[in-house]
C-alpha cells in the first residue's frame, strides 16, 4: 500500500511498459513514467501512445499512483484526463506563466514543476506558489550541474536550500530529493540521503528498485527519534506550555510541531 507522505519515487522509461508493470510492484510509493530524457528521440512518440494505454484503465483502489515526466506538450494533450494519471512533472520549468500554460492545458491534474536550471532556482518561490494544481517542487541536479558548472556535489546545497524553502512558503510538502545516479553505491547513497534530510529533504527520486530499500530507511524516523519525539509530545500535553526535559533540552511550541512531524512519518 502507498504510503501517506511518498518517500520513494521510481524512475521508469515510459517506451518499456513491460518494466512500468514491472515498477508498480516494485514496492516504491509513487513511479515515475519518464517520456523525457529516458527515451530515446525516435521511441517518444511509442512512449507517448505505451503510456496512454496504460493509463487508460483507472488505478485500482491500492494501485500505485503513476505520475508521468512529460517532454512537450503533446505529451500533456495526450494524458490530460486519464483515469490512471495522478500528476505530470514538468521538466525545465523557469517561469511561472509556464506553470499557468500547462495548468490550463491539463486542469485538475496536480503538477510538479522542475526546477532544473539557474533561472529556474532564481524563480524557484514564484514557480512553487503560481497555481493550485502544483502539489510538489523538485530540483533537476543532474542539467542545473551542467548549468552552473558545479563540479563538487556541495556546490549544489543553496540550490538544494532554496528549492526547499520555496516549497515551504508556498504552502508545498518538503520536495524529494533528486535521483542518485550511482544504482551499485548503495552507502554512497545512503550518506547522500542523510545529508539531503538535514537539508529538509522529504524522500527520494530512485532510477533503480535496489534503491528503494536504503531511501525508506533513510528518510523514516529512528527508534531514538521516535522515542523523543514521543517524549516531547507527552510532556506538552501534561504542561501544556514551554518547559525544559529532565536532560536540559527545552520545549516550546516549535519544537513540539517538530515532534508532532515525526510521529506522523512513523505512522
Amino acid at each position: 500500500m502507498t504510503a501517506a507522505v511518498p518517500l520513494t519515487w521510481l524512475y521508469v522509461p515510459g517506451d518499456r511498459p513491460e518494466v512500468v508493470r514491472k515498477a508498480r510492484e516494485s514496492g516504491a510509493d509513487v513511479v515515475i513514467v519518464d517520456l523525457e530524457d529516458a527515451v530515446a528521440p525516435d521511441r517518444k512518440e511509442y512512449a507517448r501512445s505505451a503510456t496512454v494505454e496504460l493509463l487508460s484503465d483507472p488505478a485500482g483502489e491500492h494501485a500505485v499512483p503513476v505520475h508521468v515526466r512529460v517532454h512537450t506538450e503533446t505529451d500533456v494533450l495526450a494524458l490530460a484526463g486519464l483515469p490512471g494519471l495522478a500528476g505530470l512533472r514538468l521538466p525545465k520549468i523557469t517561469h511561472a506563466a509556464s506553470v499557468h500554460h500547462i495548468a490550463a492545458v491539463a486542469p485538475g491534474v496536480a503538477l510538479c514543476p522542475l526546477l532544473e536550471s539557474a533561472l529556474g532556482i532564481e524563480h524557484a518561490y514564484s514557480v512553487a506558489a503560481a497555481h493550485p494544481q502544483v502539489h510538489a517542487l523538485a530540483l533537476g541536479e543532474a542539467d542545473l550541474r551542467a548549468d552552473l558548472g558545479v563540479r563538487h556535489d556541495s556546490g549544489l546545497d543553496w540550490s538544494r536550500s532554496r528549492v526547499v524553502v520555496a516549497a515551504r512558503a508556498a504552502g508545498l510538502s518538503p520536495p524529494a530529493q533528486s535521483v542518485f545516479p550511482d544504482v551499485r553505491d548503495l552507502d554512497g547513497l545512503w550518506a547522500s540521503c542523510a545529508h539531503g534530510r538535514s537539508l529538509g529533504f522529504l524522500g527520494r527520486a530512485a532510477i533503480h528498485p535496489r534503491q528503494l530499500s536504503v531511501i525508506e530507511r533513510a528518510f523514516r524516523p529512528t527508534p531514538r527519534e521516535i522515542e523523543a519525539a514521543q517524549e516531547i509530545v507527552a510532556a506538552a500535553e501534561a504542561d501544556g506550555g514551554a518547559l525544559a526535559l529532565p536532560d536540559g533540552r527545552f520545549v516550546d511550541a516549535a519544537v513540539v510541531a517538530s515532534a508532532r512531524r515525526t510521529l506522523a512519518l512513523a505512522g
